[in-house]
């Protein structure tokens, strides 16, 4: 079990969850990152505004990486050519690579 304390978006709050703190941190980490281009690139006026924005936004890349998920697996399922399992394995990697 990880402890979390949060300081964005001008609230603070501690939490406690079954991930360990390091992986915790990592998420917020790469959270304050999605909020920081948000506040950097739109004219949103309200930390509301920004964490909803960034919410989606992340929502955005989850339903992508799960559509290529799908992909892969309808991939393997087919027994398709080994260069597509391999596009698509790249292409994994990269992601997990960026997060992390």
């Amino acid at each position: 079990m990880g402890n979390l304390q949060i300081d964005i978006l001008g609230t603070s709050f501690a939490i406690k969850a079954n991930e360990d703190s390091e992986y915790l941190n990592k998420l917020l980490g790469y959270y304050k990152r999605i909020v920081n281009q948000i506040e950097n690139s739109s004219s949103l006026n309200t930390p509301l505004q920004v964490s909803i924005l960034s919410g989606i936004m992340l929502c955005d890349e989850l339903y992508k990486e799960k559509g290529r998920n799908v992909k892969f697996q309808t991939a393997l399922e087919k027994n398709t050519t080994d260069e597509e399992a391999d596009r698509i394995t790249k292409s994994l990697i990269e992601k997990i690579d960026r997060v992390l």
